[in-house]
């Protein structure tokens, strides 16, 4: 389609195609690349409830429109999410899409866990779903937010990716993962998509065809389809050597992928610890200095992104030639690996305090308990290492065994004791933690049945609609909201997820983590 012998006349056929103007599609995601001409579409306001979250719509009839729709994609078996398959039930996408707006940056892990959850699994769509995919496009969105590239990777090419909208996050997707080459010949080889020209000219060049990027650029150029920093950029992206020992190029503070993978190409790099998270994973490739793919790492890990055994290869990977900040972590996990490598107790138990100390202040706690906790428990560890090591296994998977492990012998281990077996309604009259959120936790186990906040969407069959408020109240709990908070976990326990419940707790109180 690109081919030299056709140049003028695709050229010819595009003008005809485009508009003057390009108009902006529809998206939650401000950062998206400009990749593809898509209508933009009318967004109209959902109904509000009182506490600002959009209602269910009354007396409205549902008819589905014919034709197969990506809300149904998942890549996790509903049962292995430990969800009901029907669980979105009689609920609207565009009720869903707007509970699916929690506040991520503020969740714990078992809150974030189950979040993706929801956002990975196969699941009936809902009641009203089309074609067009709402819902789904506001999974994909939010793992964008999240970080979570190769999972929504993984997702929009199950979806074939042939609507606009879905190109431009998978041709986003494959920018930032470096798999452009991929997303370029979609965009060659699929009609539908009609790409604008920095778009265009980016691929032709990635394909070789700098003839074609050249005239390309001439043409958008002279049609005023190119901003003035766009044709600053694609012309050293297209000739480099024409601009060396120029000043570098004023980069937007919101570049997209497609910018940003263009000033990288021209040695103009940005740095990515005030971009969005996504763009963290541009840190991970073998160019990247050690000390940056280390921090886009612990931020993707944070957020439930990436696997923190990658992670730990970065820390082990060579020694660290300075201290302070990152370095100090990096020293610290690797003392503490050599020690349980080398079976060393006494090292063991001198390393942990000081590399969960580093861990905690990065927010990577229960990261860390993955990583150590079943190391932990083989080194028979002593007094203080030997509570500290109680407390990581709570934070594990293996938290239901802490307690046989090491047997708790304060009142705090006690009722940390209780919550992780689900029970800390035993312990009678107020927390010995002398901890609002504490009492409010023992409080949400002793409850019975779902609360009378969230019995009206389980009545009307809403069940995923409630459990996204329920986690909105959980994190609004955590930041003192106690009501909030008990409801949260009641609701959770009423509703199978005992499992997300005792985790929630005991991250909240050792982690002490308002939020």
């Amino acid at each position: 389609m690109w081919s030299n012998p056709l140049h003028l006349a695709y050229i010819s056929a595009l003008l005809c195609a485009f508009p003057a103007t390009a108009e902006t599609p529809l998206s939650a995601i401000d950062w998206l690349s400009d990749s593809v001409r898509t209508p933009a579409l009318a967004a109209s306001p959902a109904p509000q409830e009182n506490d600002g979250t959009p209602a269910q719509p009354a007396n409205i009839k549902i008819s589905n429109l014919s034709g197969p729709t990506p809300d149904a994609i998942g890549l996790i078996p509903a049962k292995a999410a430990g969800l009901p398959r029907d669980i979105w039930g009689s609920s609207l996408s565009s009720v869903l899409a707007a509970r699916l707006s929690v506040d991520r940056e503020s969740m714990i892990p078992a809150m974030q866990g189950l979040l993706y959850s929801l956002l990975l699994a196969e699941l009936v769509p809902p009641v009203d779903a089309t074609p067009e995919g709402k819902l789904f496009k506001t999974r994909i969105d939010t793992l964008l937010s999240l970080g979570a590239l190769q999972q929504a990777q993984e997702m929009l090419a199950l979806s074939g990716t042939t609507d606009p909208a879905l190109f431009r996050r998978a041709f986003d997707v494959a920018l930032l993962l470096h798999t452009e080459d991929e997303a370029c010949a979609t965009l060659r080889d699929t009609p539908s998509l009609s790409p604008t020209f920095p778009a265009r000219i980016f691929c032709l060049a990635r394909g070789g065809d700098w003839q074609a990027a050249a005239l390309s650029l001439q043409t958008g150029r002279a049609l005023g389809f190119i901003s003035e920093f766009e044709d600053k950029l694609l012309a050293r992206f297209l000739d480099p050597a024409l601009f060396e020992g120029q000043p570098r190029l004023e980069a937007p503070k919101k570049p997209s992928p497609l910018v940003f993978r263009m000033l990288e190409a021209i040695a103009e790099p940005i740095p990515t610890a005030s971009l969005p998270r996504a763009f963290a994973w541009a840190d991970l490739h073998a160019n990247s200095g050690w000390r940056n793919q280390i921090i886009a790492a612990e931020r993707l890990v944070r957020s439930g992104a990436l696997d923190p055994n990658r992670l730990l290869g970065l820390y082990m990977d060579k020694k660290p030639a300075a201290s302070g900040g990152v370095w100090d972590r990096v020293t610290a996990i690797q003392q503490l690996q050599q020690a349980i490598k080398g079976h060393d107790v006494e090292g063991a138990q001198a390393a942990l305090e000081p590399a969960w100390r580093e861990m905690a202040a990065a927010e990577l706690e229960v990261p860390f308990a993955h990583l150590f906790a079943a190391s932990l428990v083989k080194m028979h560890l002593k007094g203080k290492a030997a509570d500290l090591a109680y407390e990581i296994v709570l934070l594990s998977d293996d938290y239901r065994k802490a307690a046989h492990i090491f047997p708790p012998h304060t009142e705090r281990q006690l009722l940390l004791a209780a919550f992780a077996r689900g029970a800390p309604g035993d312990l009678l009259g107020p927390s010995p933690l002398k901890n609002g959120l504490a009492s409010a936790l023992q409080q949400g186990f002793r409850a019975n049945g779902v609360p009378v906040r969230l019995q009206s969407l389980v009545k009307d069959n809403r069940r995923g609609e409630a459990l996204l408020r329920a986690i909105r109240l959980f994190n609004s709990g955590a930041r003192g909201n106690l009501y909030e908070l008990e409801d949260s976990i009641a609701f959770l326990r009423a509703s199978g997820f005992e499992d997300t419940a005792r985790r929630a707790a005991l991250q909240l109180l050792i982690l002490d983590r308002r939020g």
